[in-house]
């Protein structure tokens, strides 16, 4: 087993990974099927730091990933692929139609609900399948 401070190092690495390679997927799976209008990974620098829209989303995927992962690390199984897919739903979703849409002056309505739970479960079982890969090689 890893020791506890790695384990976080690559907690944040899933998250971060997983908005890229998983949340994004799923958005550009949206795009492709004409039900969002903006491509994914978006490179439009955001404030303060200037850092593209999708590098910093990345960022928080991170952060997302460290009490995700605190959650389902002890889960084995099916209990932990659908921890890892419902907490990632929820949380993630929650947070930013609760408050960091009303911050943007973002409108909130159900399809953005439905389509963040699909986006940040998709996300979950990325984080899921970066971790589980890692407890095996901390195992082998």
């Amino acid at each position: 087993m890893a020791n506890p401070k790695q384990q976080w190092l690559q907690a944040f690495t899933a998250g971060f990974i997983a908005t890229l390679l998983f949340h994004q997927g799923v958005l550009a799976l949206f795009w492709l099927g004409g039900l969002i209008p903006a491509f994914p990974w978006n490179m439009t620098p955001v404030p303060p730091l200037g850092v593209p829209q999708v590098m910093s989303l990345a960022f928080w995927g991170g952060v997302w990933g460290l009490p995700v992962w605190w959650i389902i690390r002890r889960w084995q199984g099916m209990e932990f692929w659908l921890s890892a897919i419902v907490i990632g739903a929820i949380g993630p979703t929650l947070v930013a139609m609760l408050l960091v849409f009303p911050m943007k002056g973002l409108d909130v309505n159900a399809t953005k609900v439905v389509g963040g739970l699909i986006v940040n479960a998709a996300w979950g079982l990325g984080l899921a399948a970066w971790m589980q890969f890692n407890r095996w090689r901390w195992n082998a």
